[in-house]
């Protein structure tokens, strides 16, 4: 696996990149312990941060997925890439709420920015292959996973006033992208050739597998909220449980994403979609119901099986959506994130009335939801362009 993706040199460049990119997905709630300690901001003004980044680093990508259809913009992965870096790197330099609001948005933009036509450049330079398109995403997972570690590290020692030292990912994510986009071809950048070439939109079929990814997305970020405070609460040992836990949380998700890509490569990428998302009502259940030291293996087996469709639904949206690729990507990438932020509070609130446990009992049946969206969808005919065909 690891010799073809040095092979095919855009990728490799390109998932490199996505984790300087991401790294500033996760920075955002990774502060926000450091700014209510340090500006005694109170739960509300915490949120309102946080919103204002994960809204606009989600629902503004299907806009510029819409503008990268339109127009051929490689141009946005350096300059996106460098934005998200420079808002994070002076949020924590103003002592003015909204200024420090105003710069999280353009970190929010910036990531927003990067994603449809990153996603649309790799899947060009991919030539269709889903391993290569899940080392692409899987790079995204490693940066937004090292978010709190490159906090802790720059930030701890020296509070947020050493926020602009977190602009060195962004700088390297920067000449990664530029070196990336020179080691293509022109016919691998152009969108208009790429059109040119596409044959017909689904967007009955996109619009259910749209469904299934928000279902999908729900689930994974109840259990990234609650599942370090639910661990501690059936084992016991306080927060360093709950930490391990995160930690297999992320570290399936790393596995399934890379695995998704080679069994999608060998059986097909909707057989893959689908059982995946069976296998998920089991696993969830086991997070749930199955008490002792076991819940790790079902927290990791979980986060696999909801990471091993995550490359394929990118894909999957892109060729039911052949003339849109931007849209497409924006949306299965940002669009379906955000709705899967907005349920955590409900989570929570059902949490607070009744029992965390009884709260988590919803996520067991949601992933069986997305299958029935999913399991009559036909496989598309995929990417055709035989400009684009290179080793993977």
């Amino acid at each position: 696996m690891l010799p073809g993706m040095v092979k095919n040199r855009p990728v490799t460049l390109l998932a490199a990149g996505h984790a300087c990119v991401d790294v500033y997905q996760g920075a955002v709630a990774a502060l926000v312990p450091y700014f209510m300690s340090e500006r005694a901001y109170t739960y509300a003004a915490a949120a309102g941060i946080v919103l204002a980044a994960s809204l606009l680093s989600s629902v503004v990508q299907p806009l510029f997925g819409a503008l990268t259809d339109r127009w051929a913009m490689p141009w946005l992965l350096p300059v996106s890439t460098l934005a998200g870096g420079v808002g994070i790197a002076l949020c924590g330099v103003t002592q003015q709420y909204a200024l420090t609001l105003v710069f999280v948005a353009l970190s929010g933009i910036g990531v927003a920015a990067y994603h449809p036509e990153a996603a649309r450049v790799a899947r060009m330079a991919s030539g269709g292959s889903n391993t290569a398109m899940g080392w692409f995403s899987l790079g995204g997972n490693v940066g937004f996973a090292a978010a709190p570690l490159m906090v802790s590290a720059v930030v701890a020692p020296w509070g947020l006033g050493s926020s602009p030292l977190l602009v060195v990912p962004a700088v390297a994510g920067t000449l990664l992208c530029v070196a990336a986009l020179r080691s293509m071809t022109p016919s691998q950048v152009d969108a208009k050739a790429h059109r040119a070439a596409a044959g017909r939109d689904d967007w009955r079929s996109f619009g259910r597998l749209t469904g299934a990814i928000m279902f999908r997305s729900v689930v994974f970020i109840g259990l990234s909220a609650f599942v370090s405070l639910y661990t501690s609460q059936r084992v016991g040992g306080g927060e360093a449980v709950g930490t391990v836990a995160l930690f297999v949380l992320y570290l399936g998700g790393a596995i399934g994403t890379v695995a998704g890509g080679r069994l999608a490569d060998r059986y097909g990428r909707l057989r893959v979609v689908q059982w995946s998302y069976l296998v998920t009502v089991a696993a969830v259940a086991g997070v749930v119901f199955v008490p002792g030291p076991s819940i790790f293996l079902f927290v990791a087996l979980s986060s696999a099986c909801l990471y091993v469709p995550f490359s394929l639904h990118i894909t999957l949206g892109q060729d039911y959506l052949p003339r849109h690729l931007g849209t497409a990507s924006g949306v299965t990438l940002g669009l379906t994130v955000s709705v899967g932020g907005l349920a955590s509070p409900v989570i929570g609130a059902i949490a607070d009335g009744t029992s965390l446990r009884t709260a988590l009992m919803p996520l067991v049946v949601l992933p069986a939801f997305g299958w029935l969206l999913i399991r009559t969808l036909r496989e598309p005919a995929g990417l055709s362009d035989p400009c684009v065909k290179v080793d993977a």
